[in-house]
């Protein structure tokens, strides 16, 4: 009998590890989705800079869209492992 209880304690285990492990591989697949539209939409943005007419404000439109990059690269991670419940 407490063979038969550590046995199913120990499949139900190893699914939850199973488990998690799965849904952290697919998060980790959406991240680097999620990376792709992030860096697609910086490549759209940065295009629509004009640097003919005020050079030095458009230095700082690149500026603040690549710290805009950084922080949306940086959070990727995170949203794509609470949309899949992975921790």
């Amino acid at each position: 009998m407490m063979l038969l209880f550590y046995t199913s304690q120990q499949v139900y285990t190893n699914y939850g590890i199973v488990s998690n492990y799965l849904r952290s591989l697919l998060a980790l697949g959406l991240q680097g989705f999620l990376i792709m539209i992030c860096v697609g939409i910086y490549a759209v943005l940065i295009q629509g800079v004009s640097f003919a007419s005020d050079p030095i404000a458009s230095i700082w439109g690149v500026i603040g869209y690549t710290v805009l990059l950084c922080f949306t690269l940086l959070k990727t991670g995170t949203l794509a492992r609470s949309i899949l419940n992975a921790h």
